[in-house]
């Protein structure tokens, strides 16, 4: 099998380096990839924002399957396309796609079909979040959402009044994130740990992945401005079997079955951002894609074959049967741009890699890289994934920062404390309260 991989970041990386050890995978090409991808794929340039050059691109390197990393061509339509020309990729429908191009849309479906959330308000004018903020129906902190798709960067937990007004003259007067700030949700602040969660999904069905915890702040201590994610742990001891089972039942078969019902079976990645209330498991927010950096401690811990499991989630026939799971752990560190997620400099050279490569255990996912000169220099906010597997999640956290601290580039931000809260100490007592 010939595999199409859509993306440059490091989940697209860790996607590549999972499809290409596998026996069946006889090519992985991956456009338009990083520096790092290209030690596991053929790099081909690519404008993943044009969902035509998307198709273009499979047609003529005759892919028997394209897996789309990133959002954006699937929330242009990219699935819709390769269907009407009788190609097969992973991933939703423009319609299906909905549910992470559009919160309001995501919000409204989840209430539809009973599935659990935080109550909230769409707004469509600056006036009528500021009064929603204002009138005391959702408290303080309250949540400040940007509608559309913002890089993982549209939310905003306001601790006073203040606060949400400024986040919302930020989103819907100043245009911080374009148009897709144009529309607000005013959301209840949620209490308690979140975890990611993961399945592949046939349109009936679905295999769930290992389940992760994502860092969103910048600093240290969870502090600072929301990110695209800035570290992640794998597997999140909070979701125990039992409560696996419960969210498969009371969130994931209600999305599938919703789907389905209203005309759009979803087939894809779903990831499912939850917060563990004391009432149970509450979605925050939908992805149609597999998260980043949660991705790269996820895959790594996938025993079975990939590639013809999403080739059958992507034909609509997904057998039941579940992934094989490494036992043990896995902790990931985002090496960032100095000033990320504001602004930062590009094209810094990147030193330490083949010392960091070398590491027990250890593997590095290039994200915003690329060769210049035969050297390896940034492009991004996001640099590098260090990721590091480990018997238990203090060792996974030990290999991880002796491997990303053999890697240097001029202002290397990086949190200190990923994994930190993964320790029995943290999470133990509350276990049994979300189950």
């Amino acid at each position: 099998m010939k595999v199409l991989v859509v993306g440059s970041g490091a989940r697209e990386h860790a996607l590549a380096w999972k499809l290409g050890r596998e026996r069946g995978v006889t090519e992985v090409v991956c456009a338009p990839g990083n520096a790092g991808t290209r030690q596991q794929a053929c790099a081909r340039s690519l404008d993943v924002s044009d969902p035509a050059a998307v198709l273009a691109l499979a047609e003529a390197e005759t892919a028997d399957l394209t897996v789309v990393g990133p959002e954006l061509p699937l929330a242009l339509g990219v699935q819709d396309l390769f269907t009407a020309r009788g190609l097969l990729l992973f991933g939703p429908t423009q319609m299906a796609a909905q549910l992470e191009s559009s919160k309001s849309f995501s919000k409204n479906f989840m209430v539809r079909h009973g599935v659990p959330t935080a109550r909230f308000r769409v707004c469509d004018t600056p006036e009528a979040a500021i009064e929603a903020v204002s009138c005391g129906e959702f408290g303080f902190p309250v949540v400040i959402k940007a509608d559309g798709l913002a890089a993982g960067k549209g939310v905003t937990v306001a601790p006073d009044r203040p606060a949400a007004e400024m986040a919302v003259r930020e989103a819907m007067v100043a245009d911080r994130f374009g148009s897709a700030g144009r529309r607000v949700l005013i959301e209840r602040c949620l209490v308690g740990p979140e975890a990611s969660f993961f399945a592949i999904c046939d349109g009936r069905r679905a295999l769930a992945l290992p389940t992760a915890q994502d860092h969103k702040r910048a600093y240290d201590g969870d502090k600072g401005p929301n990110t695209g994610g800035m570290g992640a742990f794998a597997p999140n001891p909070l979701v125990t079997p039992d409560l696996e089972r419960r969210i498969q039942r009371e969130i994931i078969d209600p999305v599938l079955d919703g789907m389905s019902a209203e005309g759009y079976p979803y087939r894809g990645f779903l990831y499912v951002g939850l917060m563990l209330t004391v009432e149970g498991p509450q979605v925050i927010e939908f992805n149609v894609r597999l998260g980043d950096p949660e991705a790269q401690v996820v895959l790594p811990m996938v025993e079975d074959e990939l590639a013809p499991v999403l080739e059958a989630a992507a034909r609509g026939t997904l057998e039941t049967a579940s992934l094989a799971r490494s036992s043990d752990c896995y902790v990931g560190i985002v090496l960032a741009s100095g000033g990320y997620p504001g602004s930062y400099q590009t094209g810094v050279q990147i030193e330490g890699l083949e010392a960091a490569s070398v590491c027990e255990d250890v593997l590095v996912f290039h994200a915003g890289t690329e060769l210049r000169d035969g050297e390896v220099v940034t492009t991004g906010g996001r640099v590098l994934t260090v990721v590091a597997r480990g018997g238990n999640m203090a060792e996974a956290i030990d290999r991880a920062y002796t491997a990303e601290s053999r890697i240097t580039f001029v202002d290397k931000q990086v949190r200190t404390d990923i994994g930190r809260t993964a320790t029995e100490a943290d999470f133990g007592p509350e276990e049994t309260a979300y189950e």
